[in-house]
């Protein structure tokens, strides 16, 4: 094993890698039940407004632009703690949250899964927490 990949998986020091596209993928999960909310991504400039203030900040690739998390809906992200995989080019990102993470209106992102002996039909897993509709006045 080389002594870069060495340090970088066993070493101390936050290196994150980041992309091509110059960005990591990052799993917000609730830092007091463990479901997992959301995956979006970050570049630089996220995650470092992310690490200053404490809530999380993400880069949007279909808009081209960072968000924080809750901007619109008020359901913001309090990051507990950031974890980084081994070689340092995925997140998790702790976090405490109030009610609706999806902006479609459930808990989590999460809220559908492949029915069992299927290969394409999927079932609802969750119920809707918020009406997106009142949350979002677009």
């Amino acid at each position: 094993m080389a002594l870069e990949s060495k340090q970088i998986e066993e070493g101390l020091e936050f290196v994150p890698k980041f992309d091509p596209h110059g960005l990591i993928p990052a799993i917000a999960q609730d830092a007091g039940t463990g479901e997992v909310l959301m995956v979006a991504y970050m570049n630089r400039e996220a995650l470092d407004r992310t690490i200053a203030t404490g809530r999380a900040t993400y880069y949007s690739r279909s808009r081209k632009k960072l968000w924080k998390k809750g901007e619109e809906s008020g359901h913001v992200q309090q990051v507990q703690q950031i974890l980084v995989d081994c070689d340092q080019d995925c997140l998790i990102l702790k976090v405490t949250v109030d009610a609706g993470q999806c902006h479609v209106g459930y808990q989590s992102c999460f809220y559908r899964a492949l029915k069992p002996n299927t290969e394409k039909d999927l079932e609802l897993i969750a119920e809707k927490v918020y009406d997106p509709e009142a949350t979002y006045k677009k």
